[in-house]
């Protein structure tokens, strides 16, 4: 129960004042997206910007952690781009053969007694296709233009976050101010213990990705199937998409693989949903329990909600928001009900 106290003047101001934000924040989403995207990653970075801190300024611990973080990715990234780059050069030499393969099967293969061209509808297929091209085409300028709109996002993040790091004592301060004197203690806990949980994101993410490149990698590179790092490679980068990512990722390898023999093709598809299943039972389960505190299923229906209304940023980044949204309900609602009195 809420004490009498807590129905005052100014409560009731401060909370039409944030329902208004609430209401503000809906409208410009892409910004605010934005602005937590960039929070996540400077509260992943934080604990190393303090570490240095305390020998060094905190500008320069910020900029020698972020200009560290670029090269650790550079170097990561740097050979898999090179081998990747190759074996695309390999997949385009063998893609005419691969697309000549597809049309014999296709032609020849018989389901029932009757060849597959006979149970497709080419018209039905080729009219959507022509349409998707009129509109590839027509939108070209759009594509390109929101391509740069994609790397100026890039870089204001990156400036964000680098203000987030050099300035979280003076940003946090000003936050505080929004709140009444008798509630700051209280804010300033949430707020931090928030900060704790989003920061594990970065790292638990990047645990789970790498487990399921590797788990793909390795089985492809031990069967040495053509372009085994590229489709270990898109098998991680495409699980930030729950769902549709591995799906797709999983139609690729069958598309690159299918002219080996239905032995080596049914090997493949079964050391790709080994590797889901992997990360699905063990790997995330652990990663986000251990480093986020989330039950699987607030994660799920964050991934829900977030691809409703935020889009598939938002379904990328929906376990800091899950975590965020678990701190607020938990601190401002479940704690103060089943708090009980000496």
């Amino acid at each position: 129960m809420f004490g009498k106290n807590s129905v005052t003047a100014k409560n009731i101001i401060f909370l039409i004042m944030v329902i208004l934000l609430i209401i503000f924040f809906s409208q410009i989403t892409t910004t605010v997206m934005l602005f937590f995207v960039a929070y996540v990653f400077a509260c992943s970075l934080n604990p190393l910007v303090d570490k240095f801190s305390t020998k060094l300024s905190r500008p320069l611990s910020a900029s020698i952690v972020m200009g560290g973080v670029f090269i650790v990715l550079f170097a990561v990234f740097l050979p898999l781009g090179i081998i990747a780059i190759k074996q695309i050069e390999q997949l385009l030499i063998a893609l005419p053969n691969q697309i000549d393969a597809t049309k014999s099967f296709i032609l020849n293969k018989q389901i029932l007694g009757q060849n597959i061209i006979s149970m497709i509808d080419i018209p039905s297929i080729l009219e959507p296709v022509s349409n998707f091209t009129k509109e590839l085409v027509n939108q070209s300028i759009a594509i390109t233009l929101n391509f740069a709109s994609a790397l100026i996002y890039l870089l204001a993040m990156f400036v964000i976050i680098y203000y987030f790091l050099v300035d979280k004592d003076t940003i946090r301060k000003g936050f505080m101010l929004l709140f009444p004197e008798h509630i700051k203690h209280k804010a300033d806990s949430i707020i931090t213990t928030i900060s704790e949980k989003i920061g594990n994101y970065i790292v638990a993410q990047l645990a789970v990705i790498s487990a399921v490149g590797l788990c793909v990698m390795i089985p492809l590179i031990i069967m040495k199937i053509d372009c085994a790092v590229l489709l270990g490679f898109l098998a991680a980068v495409l699980d930030l998409i729950p769902i549709v990512g591995p799906t797709i990722a999983c139609i690729i390898c069958i598309f690159m693989c299918y002219h080996y023999g239905p032995v080596i093709l049914g090997l493949v598809i079964f050391f790709f949903l080994l590797a889901q299943w992997i990360e699905n039972n063990f790997v995330r389960p652990f990663v986000f329990g251990k480093f986020m505190d989330l039950h699987p299923l607030i994660i799920f229906f964050a991934l829900f909600v977030t691809a409703k209304f935020l889009g598939p940023i938002g379904v990328v980044f929906a376990p800091p928001i899950a975590a965020t949204m678990a701190v607020l309900v938990d601190e401002l609602y479940i704690k103060p009900i089943n708090r009980t009195t000496e």
